[in-house]
């Protein structure tokens, strides 16, 4: 990515970024890249690779949700069609939902 930049960005002729920006790049670096990702993959060795995806479903809820109570976001109609989605999707992934009807009806 560096050519474009360099090409189309010209970082040369932007003002220098201040320290709070830099510090938040730095603590977004360590603490969510960093420390994520042996959690994840400690994470993919104990449940398994259904069981850890699963749980990556729920990101994008977590963040409406997060963005919704810390930021004063609004949840749109289509922003919660689009979690109940995720929902049924995780519902028909782990199986157990399924299978509980098909008990029932069996």
């Amino acid at each position: 990515m560096l050519p474009p930049v360099l090409l189309f960005d010209r970082p040369w002729q932007l003002p220098v970024p201040p320290g709070t920006i830099w510090m938040s790049l730095v603590a977004t670096a360590v603490l969510c890249t960093a420390a994520g990702y042996p959690v994840y993959f400690r994470l993919l060795a104990l449940v398994g690779a259904t069981n850890l995806l699963l749980v990556t479903f729920l990101l994008p809820v977590t963040s409406l949700l997060l963005g919704a109570l810390l930021l004063g976001e609004a949840v749109t109609p289509a922003s919660a069609a689009g979690m109940a989605l995720i929902g049924f999707g995780l519902a028909a992934i782990d199986g157990r939902l399924v299978s509980r009807l098909a008990l029932r009806s069996g």
